[in-house]
């Protein structure tokens, strides 16, 4: 097409970029108006910069701006940083947040993504205990990478893995001000990654009871002195090796009677998925007490005796502790997969689907959309049995026709 002319660009019509010398481009927008760009390739990264309108803008002016930030390219400097820079600079101080108000102003803008309150609350207690304290007045220009790492490695030192979650809600509102043009870096990203205390990961574990245990630990919750409800739920969890807050939360309207079931909506579970739980015959015998309980009166399967609100995890815990047992309400789960892994010949696929996790590849998975319902049925019908029993199968295999 050769250099533009003004005969040229009057002439065009069709959306798209045409070019006129190195780097140099007219944009032509939907609407019809037309404008300047530049694609400069600085350190291997590409940016495209604006120069202005046409034709307010003339073609001088614009080649004139494409030549001089060439030069600066050469040269190793970045026009298009420079240029956010001057912009950031060009707001006034009195615009520009505290990191505490930068923060506040992330957690609104991210609180509709998280599933419940608790991460939220997480969150700002992180803030408020190990960064509003060092730099939560600073504005957030101000702040520095020697900073970020005083207060990271504060936190690590403190408690590794709270360390390693508040340097990234530290970035993500650093990242937040970025996108919002009143910093130019984000100094807690990888900058300094080197700075950072290395810790190794911290892969503790839930206590779990070992499965032979089970039953028994199953019969001594029955018959201990805590609220009945309580109980039931306790039981309920262990039947269905379901997580905590998804038992404590569970609502009439998601459990089938007629067909043993109960569904989980996607909104209540980790993985953002409904989950399908088959119920065994002895779930379906603690489900009708619950009903019997409260008398069909409440929403909730498990209702707090205080209120049509849910039962508080840490009261289930607190009755295990109370009954002088050291392990974790979420380690029933490893209890379970450990039975189904040593004592039956369930696929692998079974055992993780009746747990809720994913099972292989995404490629895997956009083929295998079936949940083995029916697989996971028979093992859970086991799994009562073998708790019910307290454990007294002994070293006998299951053996279920549930390969998969």
């Amino acid at each position: 097409m050769g250099r533009l002319t003004v005969r040229k660009i009057n002439a065009l019509t069709t959306p798209g970029l045409y070019g006129d010398e190195p780097t140099l481009y007219l944009r032509v927008a939907p609407g019809g108006s037309k404008s300047w760009v530049q694609r400069l390739t600085v350190d291997g990264k590409q940016s495209d910069m604006g120069l202005g309108g046409w034709p307010l803008t003339t073609i001088a002016e614009a080649r004139d701006k494409a030549l001089e930030n060439r030069r600066k390219a050469r040269r190793g400097e970045d026009p298009a940083e420079e240029r956010r820079r001057a912009r950031a600079e060009k707001k006034s101080r009195a615009e520009i947040p505290t990191f505490r108000e930068a923060a506040l102003a992330t957690l609104a803008k991210e609180r509709g993504k998280w599933k419940g309150a608790r991460t939220a609350r997480s969150w700002i207690v992180s803030m408020e205990r190990y960064v509003f304290p060092r730099i939560g007045d600073k504005q957030v220009h101000d702040i520095r990478q020697r900073d970020v790492l005083a207060v990271v490695n504060d936190a690590i030192a403190a408690r590794p893995e709270t360390g390693r979650k508040v340097r990234s809600r530290i970035r993500q509102v650093l990242g937040w001000a970025m996108a919002n043009e009143f910093v130019t870096q984000n100094v807690a990203g990888e900058a300094i990654d080197h700075g950072v205390t290395s810790v190794g990961k911290d892969t503790r574990h839930h206590p779990a009871v070992h499965h032979a245990d089970v039953g028994q630990m199953y019969e001594a919750i029955g018959a201990s002195g805590a609220a009945q409800c309580t109980k039931l739920a306790l039981m309920y969890l262990i039947l269905t090796a379901a997580r905590t807050r998804e038992v404590i939360d569970a609502e009439w309207s998601e459990i089938d009677l007629k067909t043993a079931m109960w569904i989980i909506p996607g909104s209540r579970m980790k993985s953002r998925e409904e989950h399908r739980v088959p119920l065994s015959d002895e779930a379906m015998s603690v489900l009708r007490n619950a009903r019997r309980l409260n008398g069909g009166d409440s929403r909730l399967v498990f209702p707090s005796p205080f209120g049509e609100r849910p039962l508080s995890g840490g009261v289930l815990l607190k009755t295990l502790r109370a009954m002088g047992y050291r392990e974790t309400v979420h380690g029933f789960r490893s209890s379970f997969r450990t039975w189904a892994s040593e004592k039956t010949n369930a696929a692998h696929a079974v055992m993780e689907l009746s747990l809720a996790h994913r099972v292989g590849s995404a490629v895997e998975q956009a083929y295998a959309r079936g949940d083995l319902f029916d697989k996971r049925r028979t093992l859970m019908d086991e799994w009562a049995k073998h708790v019910v029993s307290g454990g007294s199968g002994g070293n006998k295999i299951v053996r279920l026709p549930i390969r998969a």
